[in-house]
C-alpha cells in the first residue's frame, strides 16, 4: 500500500482513519476487531466461490464514488497544466488504491 509516511493509516477493510496507540509491536491493519473479523471472512469463505458480502449504505456508496471521480478529475487536470510524469504517476496510484477499496466494499 502506499501512503505517505505523514498520512494517518487506514483500515484495510473499510478505509476508515486507525486511531494510533503509543507502545510496541505492528502497526494496526484494521479499526475495529469487527473489521478484522470481516477480512478473515473475506480471505475465507464458507464454501467454495461463495464471498460474504458487506452491505453498505447508498450513501457512502456515493461518497466513495464521489472521491473516486474527484481523484479521476485530479489526474485530467494534472495532466492538461502539464505537470511532471512523477506527479501524474502518483495521483494514478492513488486512484487505484481507491478504487480497488472500493471494490472490496461491494
Amino acid at each position: 500500500m502506499n501512503q505517505h509516511t505523514d498520512a494517518p493509516p487506514t483500515c484495510q477493510y473499510c478505509s476508515k482513519e486507525i486511531q494510533l496507540t503509543p507502545g510496541r509491536g505492528r502497526p494496526r491493519k484494521y479499526c475495529s476487531d469487527s473489521c478484522k473479523q470481516r477480512a478473515y471472512e473475506q480471505r475465507h469463505p464458507v464454501s467454495p466461490g461463495q464471498r460474504p458480502t458487506r452491505t453498505i449504505s447508498g450513501e457512502t456508496l456515493r461518497d466513495k464514488l464521489f472521491e473516486l471521480r474527484c481523484a479521476a478529475e485530479d489526474i485530467a487536470t494534472a495532466s492538461s497544466e502539464g505537470a511532471e510524469h512523477t506527479e501524474i504517476q502518483s495521483l494514478c496510484d492513488e486512484l487505484v488504491t481507491m478504487a480497488k477499496k472500493l471494490e472490496r466494499l461491494q
